[in-house]
């Protein structure tokens, strides 16, 4: 799960002043120098792209196994893409060996081919739809549970999970490809991110972006030095349960595990998405739990496990599920609506699309220039589309028989106008709904498959709409950036099938690292994979609808269902200086299930940015995104090591741990 909210545009906003002069800088003579498409792809480019593609990855699949909360990464991808080549220029330079200056264009490859590698390990289904399928979350979700019924599940394993990723993932390359001017010059679609992530390309090519990015360098590499340091020297401390620096009480022996992964990714989200996460823990944890815990005997048995539907777990699983779609319902409406409207308002105005030409700017006209230049040709993506369809449609069905052909056949069919939807919606608004679409899927998929059929059908047809919808809105966020950083479209797309088929092999690679070295689904254990478990009973309650709630779930969740809906509606309609304070329930659903431990470190992350800003707020603006994936890739590069050595048996030497104090 993705955050909105995140700091991209906050971070352009607070950096335009530093490279504005990149506005200007585009003139005819570097419009000549543009290098052609098959120059921007470089083998020094592609080895960069794995070496971070792999580390994000690994960062990535800790986060949606911990957690699911997984911040927007692209402009750290972007900051590394420098670092790399730029160490890399460097050291050639000092053993006399003359390399090829490294253009904007060749960075934008390099963040478009890693983003689109890191991106199959967020959407993959890993912590969500696929491990959903695995023997353990079966268990988890009640052997005896009506919809859950016996053989409902497939056991991970590396050749059928790279299969399905390469069968699905392609498809969503070509379904807009045809759509990219229209969406890009004509309705001159925003795109934030995207556009955020070209200002920060284009900025470290400039004399004075170049000054910027080596102090974003140095910073990024002090911090991701302090936390890779910290991680090691934490591991020796942690040779048993409840071991570790960890586990030190600094608000209680719950309340808080230190970890910078979290602080850095509190950094990088906003206060409202930080707040909203540490109000879910209080609200749950400090209130809705032990209050329910109490009726144990009554609303659930006295003797059943923790761990079953039927007793508190349910309540924590079936109460994040109404929070997540009454948000998600809401904002796919309220996303869908703005779409139509925009839409119809361009439509009306198809005269305006034909005489902006004369309004646009040198810079812009130059851009269009280069954008339809070298551009792909539509038979190429047509046939592209038909082929990876045909093979989903033949192997998916023999992966999974429990999903009919004729479902995969109408979810082809309807792919390429749900991905439009989705990507025009992310170009006004900044938010993916791709999940959401996934959701409605899982739902439709498991009613009509029917009690024997229907749990598998509808968590790998989720897997299937989601991959399209959620590969072609990234592409055009791509291609926004490759627009405004003069890279040609057939680049971008080579470079995002690259980084695509790339991903395909390394998420999968990734996730068996963990699940082989760590005991991943253990709703006690660090890798909880919280929305295994939810994405399940979402397939559950499609098949058996209100039936496979406990006792009073029902009345709960249409509480917490109304108040989602309810709170996205105060934010939309109150006066901004107060509905900027309306907690998102997205964001409080996540600490229902897994705990509030991570969202202090988040809180601390925005409290560390709250104050810098106050202290120092230009130098602020373009370190934060630095020291944040310093912290979150020095954190997350330490799993691999510790992985090997887990893997390997090989214990850390000391225990450490922090008892309560006894009382007599």
């Amino acid at each position: 799960m993705g955050t909105r909210g995140g700091r991209g545009e906050e971070t352009a906003e607070i950096e335009n002043d530093d490279v504005e002069e990149t506005r200007d800088h585009n003139n005819n003579k570097e419009t000549m120098m543009i290098p052609p498409w098959k120059e921007q792809i470089t083998v020094r480019g592609i080895v960069a792209s794995l070496i971070i593609g792999i580390i994000y990855s690994i960062i990535v699949m800790k986060l949606n196994l911990t957690t699911g909360l997984v911040p927007n990464l692209n402009v750290s991808a972007a900051l590394l893409a420098y670092v790399f080549i730029t160490s890399w220029t460097k050291i050639l330079v000092k053993a006399n060996i003359v390399t090829t200056p490294f253009t904007r264009q060749e960075n934008t490859i390099i963040q478009t081919c890693t983003v689109a590698c890191y991106s199959i390990a967020v959407g993959g289904g890993f912590g969500s739809y696929l491990l959903g399928l695995d023997k353990k979350t079966y268990e988890q979700a009640g052997i005896d549970t009506e919809g859950n019924p016996p053989g409902s599940y497939k056991e991970p394993g590396l050749d059928w999970m790279i299969g399905f990723l390469f069968v699905v993932s392609f498809v969503g390359l070509l379904a807009l490809v045809p759509l990219r001017k229209i969406m890009i010059i004509d309705y001159k679609l925003s795109y934030p991110s995207g556009t955020a992530t070209a200002v920060l390309i284009n900025g470290f090519h400039t004399s004075k972006g170049d000054k910027m990015a080596k102090k974003q360098v140095n910073g990024f590499m002090k911090f991701f030095s302090l936390s890779f340091v910290w991680s090691f020297f934490q591991w020796f401390y942690t040779g048993g349960e409840q071991c570790g620096f960890v586990n030190f009480p600094t608000f209680g022996l719950k309340a808080w595990r230190q970890t910078t992964t979290y602080i850095g990714a509190g950094m990088i989200c906003s206060h409202l998405v930080n707040l909203s996460l540490l109000l879910g823990a209080v609200l749950s944890w400090g209130v809705m739990w032990p209050l329910i815990s109490d009726k144990k005997g009554d609303w659930f048995p006295q003797n059943i496990k923790e761990s079953s539907m039927k007793s508190l777990n349910g309540y924590k699983v079936f109460i994040s599920i109404a929070l997540i779609l009454g948000d998600g319902l809401y904002n796919f409406l309220k996303t869908l609506l703005c779409t139509i409207k925009s839409m119809h308002a361009t439509f009306n105005n198809k005269k305006n699309l034909k005489t902006d030409d004369k309004n646009e700017t040198l810079d812009d006209l130059q851009r269009n220039e280069a954008f339809i230049k070298e551009s792909i040709p539509i038979w190429v993506a047509c046939i592209g589309y038909l082929f990876f369809s045909v093979i989903s449609i033949i192997v998916i069905p023999i992966m999974f028989p429990q999903l009919k052909w004729y479902y995969v056949v109408v979810a082809y069919i309807l792919a390429p106008s749900l991905s439009f939807c989705n990507a025009y919606g992310a170009g006004l608004t900044d938010m993916n709904m791709a999940y959401n679409y996934g959701k409605v899927s899982l739902f439709i998929l498991a009613a009509l498959a029917g009690k024997d059929n229907g749990v598998v059908a509808g968590l790998i047809g989720c897997g299937l709409i989601k991959s399209i919808v959620s590969i072609s809105s990234d592409l055009m966020h791509d291609l926004k950036t490759g627009y405004l950083t003069l890279t040609s479209p057939r680049s971008m797309l080579v470079s995002q099938a690259i980084g695509t088929a790339i991903g395909c092999i390394v998420a999968p690679l990734s996730f068996f690292l963990f699940y082989k070295a760590f005991d991943v689904g253990n709703p006690d254990g660090e890798y909880k994979a919280p929305y295994a478990i939810i994405y399940r009973n979402m397939a559950i309650l499609g098949v058996e609808g209100f039936s496979a709630l406990p006792r009073h779930c029902l009345e709960l969740c249409y509480g917490f269902f109304a108040f989602a809906v309810a709170a996205n509606l105060s934010r939309d309609l109150l006066p901004k200086r107060f509905g900027k304070w309306v907690p998102l329930p997205m964001a409080m659903a996540v600490p229902f299930l897994v705990g509030g431990y991570f969202a202090v470190d988040m809180c601390v992350g925005s409290l560390v940015v709250y104050v810098w800003h106050r202290v120092d707020g230009r130098k602020a603006g373009f370190m934060v995104p630095a020291v944040a994936s310093g912290l979150i890739c020095g954190d997350g590069l330490w799993i691999l090591p510790s992985s090997i050595l887990a893997l390997a048996k090989i214990n850390p030497p000391i225990c450490m741990s922090f008892l309560p104090t006894l009382r007599s």
